[in-house]
Formats: C-alpha cells, structure tokens, sequence
C-alpha cells in the first residue's frame, strides 16, 4: 500500500481532478485526518493499487504524417527564425557597443573639461601669487628706500655736527 501526505492545508473538495485520476487509478481511497488545529488540517491519503496493480496511462498520441513540402516549410521558418534572432542579437550588440562609445566619449569630455578648469585654476593662483610677490617685493623695496633715506638723513646730520662743533 503507497502513502502520500499533503501538506498543511490541503482542501479535497478542490482537487476533484486529483480525486478522478486517483479513483481511476485506484481500487480503494482512504483518508485520514492526521490533525486538527485552528489554523487548519491535516490529512494523510491512502490508495490502495487495483488488483490488476497497473497504473492505466493515456494512450500515445498518433503523429501525423508530414509531406517533404511541409518539412521544407518547418525548415524554412526555422532558419528565418533563427536568422530573425541572430539579426536581432547583433542589434542588441550593436547598440549595447554605441551606447559604451557614447559613455567613453563622455567620460573623456568630463576629464577633458576637469583638466582645463584645473589647469585654468592653477594659472589663475600663479598669477595671483606672482602679483602678490611683485607686490611685497615692490613694498620692501619702498621700505628700504626709506630706510636709506633716513641713513643718509642721520650721516649727513652727523657730519654736519662735527664741524658746528668746531
């Protein structure tokens, strides 16, 4: 005797395609319930094999017979598919490499205008840092000058001196 167990839950009055093969098939049908809880049961099915113990199996299904021209013709629209396929494969290629091109050159013109600001910053610091050196050293050298000034302002008053002194 074979025993098979559905799992929980399992709701016989919905499987009546399940009930007519299995009563075709089989001599005897015993159900049991195995439990039964709130969220719902359990049942284990029991089938008992005819006395014959065959299993009855639909009968094959009988093939036509196909003329050399309906072959042809399977064969034709076979081949046209798998071209159709294949066209449409490469398609899908061809695009896929356009759109990869299409993301490089891109990718490219992004660096290409990064390394041009960059660069156009970069200038643009040097050339303020060299005006601002021009300009400290223009300011030092203002600064000296009037420091030589005044040396000279204070040598000239120091010979000066002297010879009122005499």
């Amino acid at each position: 005797m074979g025993r098979t167990s559905f799992p929980r839950p399992f709701c016989l009055h919905s499987n009546k395609l399940f009930l007519t093969f299995a009563s075709s098939c089989f001599e005897q049908i015993l159900v049991k319930e195995l439990d039964k809880r709130a969220s719902g049961q359990a049942f284990e099915v029991i089938l008992a094999p005819d006395a014959k113990g065959e299993i009855p199996l639909p009968p094959p299904k009988e093939k036509k017979e196909m003329s050399l021209e309906e072959i042809q013709k399977k064969l034709e629209a076979a081949e046209e598919r798998r071209k159709s396929h294949e066209a449409e494969v490469l398609k899908h290629l061809a695009e896929k490499r356009e759109h990869e091109k299409e993301v490089l050159k891109k990718a490219m013109e992004e660096n290409n205008n990064f390394s041009k600001t960059a660069e156009e910053k970069l200038n643009q610091k040097m050339e303020a840092n060299k005006e601002n050196r021009t300009a400290r050293m223009a300011a030092l050298n203002e600064k000296f000058k009037e420091k030589d000034k005044k040396l000279e302002e204070v040598r000239k008053a120091k010979e000066t001196k002297p010879e009122e002194e005499n």
